[in-house]
């Protein structure tokens, strides 16, 4: 019985984790194949545990719902760690995506999607996340798309006083990279 009541507090645990905001009793007690009266049991036993062991972690109730959250005595903690400097990383995809919004900003994410071949929501959110690109205004066309292009920081960043200074690529090496491309596309279709 106990190894079914650690399965169950579990799941609870496992679903009030990745949902982060506050989740119904009836939801939970429905995804874990039980009532509402049994599932409110295992979710106190579940708080009642975190009290007992100290944890940086509690459920709360709130109304008909409860949610995971950090413990009030835990917040000196977490404002250090948010208090560090971001540090991230530019990945492939990311100094690719960013190299065609330099070089052709200001562009659209479809613009981009085309040159790429691939979708670049992802990629386009982490640089406007990183500040290294930004909304720079809308396309006057159908749908009114986003235009994006670099910041201040991506002239920081990089060490370049403006667009203007971003290094020209002569049309050999231009053929050369197509050429590249080519052959790396063909390999994989090969494959």
């Amino acid at each position: 019985m106990d190894l079914e009541i650690n399965k169950l507090e579990s799941a609870i645990e496992a679903i009030l984790f990745t949902m982060g905001d506050s989740v119904e009793l009836g939801k939970i007690a429905y995804a874990i194949g039980h009532d509402d009266e049994t599932t409110r049991k295992l979710i106190h036993q579940l708080m009642d545990k975190y009290d007992q062991e100290d944890r940086g972690i509690r459920v709360i109730e709130l109304e008909n719902s409860y949610q995971m959250c950090t413990k009030k005595e835990m917040y000196d903690y977490l404002i250090r760690v948010a208090k560090q400097p971001k540090k991230y990383a530019l990945t492939d995809v990311l100094l690719e995506t960013l190299s065609i919004i330099a070089y052709k900003q200001p562009v659209t994410k479809l613009d981009i999607e085309k040159i790429r071949g691939v979708k670049t929501d992802h990629a386009v959110n982490k640089l406007v996340e990183y500040e290294l690109v930004c909304e720079k205004g809308r396309l006057d066309a159908p749908g009114r798309p986003i235009l994006f292009g670099t910041t201040e920081e991506f002239l920081r960043k990089f060490s370049i006083h403006s667009i203007e200074d971003l290094p020209t690529i002569e049309a050999e090496e231009v053929e050369t990279l197509k050429t590249q491309a080519e052959e790396e596309i063909q390999l994989k279709l090969d494959l």
